[in-house]
């Protein structure tokens, strides 16, 4: 006899169909079968060892979050109801062009420290990878959801040529191909890179056109934060387009959005330059989260000479009065790349996090000038986490409509105040955007935050309601479901999300988190 039934569901598939009811039995971590308005028929039921009544209950593909910064998370903690519970069911790691593989023990060092203020120092994390491969091994012990993961070329930059703003020697190039090599034949899914951090920013566009196209190789994609969503952010997605129909590579835009002042009411400009590269031929998909402050470190917004050499190169810098006057200048003044060509507002930045506990007193705050931010950046040594408040609710609306949208948290799990999406972007979805707004039917959001994103990922078995499929599934309750988190309390849990399955185990159930670890590593389809 199966394993479990789920009876009298709505059922919304993945597909962006019209929902209906079912019964759907798992067994052995698969949907084994769907019998479709089976009561209504009065036709033989299902029967297994448990049934569960989702009478008034949706049930979907588990939702999968195209950015993730849960890097560490995942192995430090593993109730990680941050996702869980908001029914995801994958998470796509390695974001931003910096992450934990592919190192060595000095790149290691740099990365932990240049990134401390996304998942921590990583003191409490036994750091006994160093390769891609190894990483994900390291996964498979057993996590709370699934995970996915894109090489960092920030990453393998500072591996190979290290953090000067330089080009690469051909010999550094060949190398940095075969490093990507190497990770994408140990099942990475595609390159990602921090196109406005260091040092992946260093690199020019024709070495990131042959990085991309050993990812075409291997039907990866390439997912960038690219070089500007400010000022000049219509040019610097056109770069990646150019740039990856190029390399032949397929393209995904990382949380894709229009930012500051001077991008208000701009997205239809945006999807513009989509639409005719998607209709041109271009393989071309976008992720965003539904809210409009942005998040990153407090550092990032500094100018990139200012990171060169690396941390202890930032610090120096920051502690020496010349130095530091430059910055300054570029921040305030002339617009650093860090900050997206935009003058800093610092009004506009509020501190979310820090990672000595001695300077909490500065969460919660605007930040009121350079001074403070530059005290706050020696004393907390680069790991203060921000919100920066810059975003355009028309614009976020519009690109969520969009037929290549996903959903994607670029959650920051740090801090003692972080960003909300964090713990609210799916329910988010769901409940304010489609229940109270209707900017997107049901249908339409459960595709985006499912099937859609497993297409991207070439992963066969996810992402549907579907017999044979794998089953990672959730059910919440239409009428009721939404994110806790606000501003002021980012890390309470979503309502109306009481079952959550990961291959076909329940690490949600009756709304409270489990013990059971049933995520591992979903490495590239060959």
């Amino acid at each position: 006899m199966e394993e479990l039934v789920i009876r009298d569901a709505d059922v919304v598939d993945g597909s962006g169909e019209p929902s209906y009811r079912a019964d759907v039995v798992v067994d052995g971590g698969r949907i084994v079968s769907i019998v479709k308005e089976a009561a209504a028929a009065g036709c033989q039921r299902p029967k297994a060892m448990r049934e569960l009544d989702a009478e008034g209950l949706v049930l979907s593909p588990g939702f999968i979050d195209m950015h993730a910064h849960s890097d560490l998370a995942l192995l430090r903690d593993p109730d990680h109801s941050a996702k869980a519970a908001q029914g995801v069911t994958l998470e796509v790691l390695g974001q931003d062009g910096l992450s934990y593989a592919p190192v060595d023990d000095r790149t290691l060092a740099e990365v932990r420290r240049a990134i401390s203020g996304w998942n921590g120092h990583g003191d409490d994390v036994d750091f006994d990878w160093r390769s891609v491969g190894e990483y994900l091994d390291r996964l498979d012990g057993g996590i709370a959801v699934n995970a996915a993961y894109l090489i960092p070329q920030g990453t393998v930059r500072a591996l190979v040529v290290g953090w000067e703003d330089r080009e690469a020697t051909p010999a550094e190039l060949d190398r940095m191909r075969q490093v990507v090599a190497e990770g994408l034949e140990q099942g990475a899914v595609g390159l990602s890179s921090g196109l406005t951090y260091t040092p992946g920013m260093y690199a020019k566009d024709a070495e990131l056109t042959e990085l991309c196209r050993v990812v075409a190789s291997y039907g990866g994609y390439y997912c960038p934060h690219h070089r500007s969503y400010g000022a000049g952010a219509l040019e610097a997605y056109a770069e990646m387009v150019a740039l990856t129909r190029e390399a032949g590579c397929a393209l995904h835009l990382a949380h894709a959005t229009m930012n500051f002042g001077v991008n208000k009411g701009r997205a239809p400009e945006l999807l513009a330059l989509l639409d005719d590269a998607l209709d041109s031929g271009a393989d071309i998909s976008l992720d965003t989260y539904p809210y409009t402050p942005g998040s990153t470190t407090l550092a990032a917004l500094l100018p990139s000479w200012a990171g060169e050499g690396g941390p202890k190169e930032l610090l120096r810098r920051l502690a020496d009065e010349e130095s530091a006057e430059r910055i300054r200048y570029d921040l305030e003044v002339a617009g650093s790349d860090g900050c997206h060509g935009v003058p800093v507002d610092w009004d506009t930045v509020e501190v979310s996090g820090v990672g000595d506990p001695a300077l909490a007193g500065y969460v919660g705050r605007r930040l009121d000038g350079w001074d403070t931010a530059r005290r706050l950046l020696l004393a907390d040594r680069l790991g203060t986490t921000v919100l920066q408040h810059v975003g355009h609710e028309e614009n976020v609306r519009a690109i969520m409509r969009h037929r290549v949208h996903t959903g994607g948290s670029d959650g920051i799990l740090q801090g003692s105040k972080p960003h909300p999406r964090a713990y609210g972007t799916f329910p988010h979805y769901l409940g304010h955007y489609v229940r109270e707004l209707g900017v997107l039917s049901l249908e339409e959001c459960v595709a985006h935050l499912t099937a859609r994103p497993a297409a991207r990922l070439r992963l066969p078995d996810r992402g549907r309601v579907r017999e044979g499929y794998r089953a990672d599934l959730v059910l919440f309750d239409p009428a009721t479901v939404a994110a806790g988190s606000t501003y002021d309390a980012p890390r309470a849990l979503p309502t109306g999300i009481p079952y959550v399955l990961v291959d076909g185990r329940f690490v949600i159930e009756d709304g409270r988190r489990t013990d059971v670890l049933a995520g591992r590593a979903v490495r590239r389809t060959p």
